[in-house]
């Protein structure tokens, strides 16, 4: 059936919207496709997923511990600040031990030259007379005679109680742990003495010795 003018014109605006929504369809579907591929879909974190990003969560590396500091090669040397080195003390102290010892350790056998001979060398001329003299006060001598007195002792060395300069001198606080042997019997005691010791030509000698809690022996 052939179609009237009219219709015609109808038909054929019917198919230009037909068209034009065809095209409109087509295009937005592009358009949402493009949009879809160029936007990647974002990751959903999951409790079992690791790190995203190794740099962003790895510790710092560890620092090396630096190396100790070496203590102070001989540490502080005490005797620039003393009257005598060290060879001194070592000398001084020989000296007082071997002074002690005659000191201690006597005999009712024994002569006043043998005594002297034993100080000789180990105190000052001054210290041995009086010493000797002290061993043949005749009160003295005839008591360690008649009672045979034999008295033996050693010597400890505690402690340093003083020093000096000009001459140089040095004090030891000298313990004797000490055993009086006799007729009448045995007696034991710890005397304690300061002896003091002086750097002379001839070497170290004592020149004092005292009870520490007295006058001059």
């Amino acid at each position: 059936m052939e179609l009237s003018p009219g219709q015609q014109r109808l038909l054929f605006v019917v198919v230009v919207i037909v068209l034009v929504g065809l095209g409109f369809f087509l295009i937005e579907g592009r358009s949402h496709g493009t949009t879809a591929a160029s936007t990647p879909p974002t990751p959903t974190p999951s409790s079992s997923a690791p790190a995203a990003s190794g740099a962003a969560t790895a510790t710092p590396p560890a620092t090396e511990p630096a190396a100790p500091t070496p203590p102070t090669a001989g540490g502080a040397n005490i005797y620039q600040w003393l009257p005598f080195t060290q060879a001194d003390l070592t000398a001084a102290s020989k000296t007082t031990l071997a002074f002690a010892n005659v000191y201690a350790n006597t005999s009712y056998t024994e002569s006043q030259a043998t005594y002297a001979a034993k100080l000789s060398g180990l105190a000052s001329p001054q210290e041995a007379a009086a010493l000797v003299s002290d061993f043949e006060t005749p009160a003295i001598a005839a008591t360690r005679t008649a009672d045979k007195q034999v008295s033996t002792g050693t010597p400890t060395i505690d402690s340093i109680s003083s020093f000096g300069a000009d001459p140089t001198s040095i004090t030891f606080d000298v313990s004797i742990a000490q055993q009086l042997a006799s007729t009448s019997g045995t007696m034991n005691s710890t005397p304690e003495y300061n002896i003091t010791t002086v750097s002379t030509a001839a070497g170290w000698q004592v020149n004092n010795i005292q009870l520490s809690n007295e006058g001059n022996e």
